[in-house]
């Protein structure tokens, strides 16, 4: 089981002082909460993708590159990569580097966005959203798996001859995840191809998400790539953490009450009663999410959102810090001696390289027999 933190970059006020941090230092933080995830030994940090203020990660690859160079052990993802409006051939080759420049410590979730005015800023039309998800992914992962491809398809210039560079690292592809709010259509896709599927799972009621991961679980057997309950799914989730429940809420509820997404609406008592989010003790943060993998099944990797809502890089980092030490220790030992033995691990660079090498003998063992 994977447990990180994902960030989706918004730089926003601090609504109990007033101030604002620059782009710069929003982007320093961000990289000083993925070493900090390290530190205190989570397995993943992803970051979002975004073209629009108040967001900076416009370049997703260029700071998990820079991440890279600063960490051993840290998994290395997106929360977002924008399958429909980034050319298929560029995140081939920016992953396929990273990939080299991180040792294999790099997979990505592929997703649509939530920002419709991205469409037209790289000439596409939202309207197409779907059928370009699936045209720009099929070509995605020929381009990773064939050394030389002819292409021709709907939505952008033919290719003949092309190879991308560089190849992928031991010529195993990054993993990818499948990300998606509500539409049956990506999970169906992610069926289709054996690839993971992550519920973003922060602002909607469990219900909703418990319909979306179970049609990828049925579809994923359907398809034949194992049992419904190994299909490979990914939760988010939401937490802000003091040792005191009371000093939590205390602490937390003028950011609740005002941050962009979900500010000025429901009460927080009833956005946490509804949704993942826990504002409390490390405890009470175990136990709601225990309560994830009897909603879902057992499940491969959980990601927290931990650093939206203008709360200050010294409280994130402090939340990191009890993230780290007291609920991600008890969460592994708990859910790992729930999981059952045929459920598999979240898929990584060494196990996809042991599984390509061992589908690459087995015509030699069946020769020789």
């Amino acid at each position: 089981m994977q447990f990180g933190i994902f960030s989706v970059g918004d730089v926003t006020t601090d609504p109990t002082n007033g101030t604002t941090p620059s782009e710069h230092e929003r982007i320093k933080a961000m990289v000083r909460i993925a070493l900090k995830a390290e530190e205190v030994g989570l397995d993943v940090f992803a970051t979002g993708e975004h073209h629009n203020p108040p967001f900076v990660p416009s370049s997703p690859t260029t700071m998990l590159g820079y991440i890279a160079a600063q960490t051993e052990k840290l998994v290395l993802s997106t929360s977002t990569t924008l399958i429909t409006t980034s050319d298929p051939v560029k995140i081939a080759e920016d992953f396929a580097m990273l990939q080299h420049l991180a040792d294999g410590r790099v997979d990505l979730m592929l997703g649509r966005g939530n920002t419709g005015p991205v469409y037209p800023w790289f000439g596409q039309d939202i309207r197409q959203g779907i059928p370009l998800t699936i045209e720009n992914y099929a070509l995605l992962r020929r381009l990773w798996r064939e050394e030389v491809v002819d292409w021709e398809g709907k939505f952008r210039t033919p290719l003949q001859g092309f190879t991308s560079t560089p190849r992928p690292l031991d010529d195993v592809p990054p993993f990818v995840w499948h990300g998606s709010i509500r539409s049956p259509e990506i999970a169906e896709l992610a069926a289709y191809y054996g690839d993971g599927f992550f519920a973003n799972h922060i602002f909607w009621p469990t219900e909703h998400y418990q319909q979306l991961i179970g049609f990828y679980r049925q579809r994923y057997e359907h398809y034949g790539h194992g049992k419904a309950d190994q299909a490979i799914v990914g939760l988010g989730g939401q937490a802000f953490i003091r040792p005191k429940s009371q000093d939590a809420q205390r602490e937390f509820r003028p950011y609740f009450d005002n941050a962009p997404v979900y500010g000025h609406g429901p009460s927080m008592e009833d956005f946490t009663s509804q949704t993942p989010l826990t504002v409390g003790s490390p405890q009470e943060v175990i136990d709601k999410t225990l309560t994830f993998r009897e909603h879902f099944g057992d499940y491969q990797r959980q990601l927290f959102l931990m650093d939206h809502a203008g709360l200050p890089l010294k409280t994130v980092l402090e939340q990191l810090d009890l993230l780290g030490e007291q609920v991600v220790p008890v969460l592994r030992k708990e859910l790992e001696s729930m999981r059952p033995a045929h459920v598999p691990d979240a898929p990584s660079h060494e196990s996809l390289k042991a599984a390509a090498e061992a589908a690459a003998a087995e015509p030699a063992v069946a020769t020789a027999d």
